[in-house]
């Protein structure tokens, strides 16, 4: 048996998030402690009191949600999990699959992605970006709706989730007239999502300059286990290489079907979904049928992971 992990991005947070397994497990404890120390604020209140509004913030939302994921992790390793054979997130999940794979420590990783929402942020002003889902589509034709409604503005393709499930972004005003025209190209949805950033689209790219300049300043190792990257669906063997995954990621799109496909190719039969929430677990069913998919966030999601996997 071939065992990934994947981690989730943006999205899968919740006010309360993991509190069960924070009460039962001295090391989620300890990871929270951790990175609270790091930034310099109490992360955990915010992840356990909220209010929602500010957990939601892209700078707090980014550092909750990999602690979040590098808690389950350590969860699962001190319970005799087995080990991974790859590990993959989907956006901001990528760096803490990077977390878990030894490339970035905790205090860095979170700094690290508190400052990539913040530039993500001031590259953007509330109002001017926008996100939505299209589905229903396939991909040839969503890119299509893009091309014909961008009119001069960013406009785009950006997030390959599953087969009829893409995300676009770009200008608000571009994203209004996209949204219009697939459902007249007939989409069976699409709808703007609740975010503040227009991630992975062109609109991100002074920001991606600026997070590889602070990049510089942190210590990459090698993986101990090859982590997907998004912008390729592959991995790479050099720090620098890493960094500069990264930063293409942020005006990239995330190629999650690719990146599922190439971890059945490698020969993976099983995946669990480390963090919040199920979103990755139900993307991956309809990208692979071939490949479990089993979600752990609390104690009995722990459980049944770590019996399926032995049965």
């Amino acid at each position: 048996m071939k065992l990934a992990f994947v981690f989730p991005g943006q999205g899968s947070q919740s006010v309360g998030m993991l509190a069960e397994l924070y009460d039962g497990h001295e090391i989620v404890r300890d990871t929270f402690g951790e990175a609270s120390d790091a930034l310099g604020m109490d992360l955990w209140a915010l992840v356990s009191n909220g209010p929602e509004d500010q957990l939601n913030q892209t700078h707090n939302t980014q550092p909750a949600m990999l602690v979040s994921g590098a808690a389950c992790w350590r969860v699962w390793q001190e319970q005799g999990g087995a080990n991974a054979a790859l590990m993959a997130g989907h956006s901001l999940g990528e760096y803490t699959a990077l977390t878990c794979a030894g490339v970035l420590e905790l205090a860095d990783a979170v700094k690290l992605v508190a400052e990539r929402g913040r530039l993500m942020q001031q590259a953007v002003p509330e109002g001017v970006g926008a996100m939505a889902a299209v589905l229903g589509l396939d991909d040839d034709a969503v890119r299509q709706v893009c091309a014909d409604n961008a009119a001069g503005q960013v406009l785009q393709a950006v997030n390959y989730n599953s087969p009829g499930q893409v995300v676009i972004a770009g200008n608000a005003e571009a994203i209004d007239r996209a949204i219009d025209a697939a459902k007249e190209a007939g989409a069976k949805r699409a709808l703007k999502l609740p975010v503040s950033v227009p991630s992975h689209c062109d609109l991100m790219r002074p920001a991606a300059e600026k997070l590889g300049e602070y990049m510089q300043s942190l210590t990459f190792s090698d993986a101990t286990v090859p982590v997907i990257h998004n912008v390729s669906a592959a991995s790479v063997d050099t720090s620098d290489a890493v960094k500069q995954a990264l930063v293409e990621q942020l005006y990239q799109p995330v190629l999650w079907v690719d990146s599922v496909q190439a971890i059945a190719a490698a020969g993976v039969t099983h995946m669990i979904e480390m963090g919040p929430g199920k979103v990755l677990t139900g993307l991956n069913k309809r990208i692979d049928k071939s490949v479990s998919t089993l979600p752990v966030f609390d104690s009995a999601s722990l459980e049944k992971a770590i019996q399926g996997i032995k049965e």
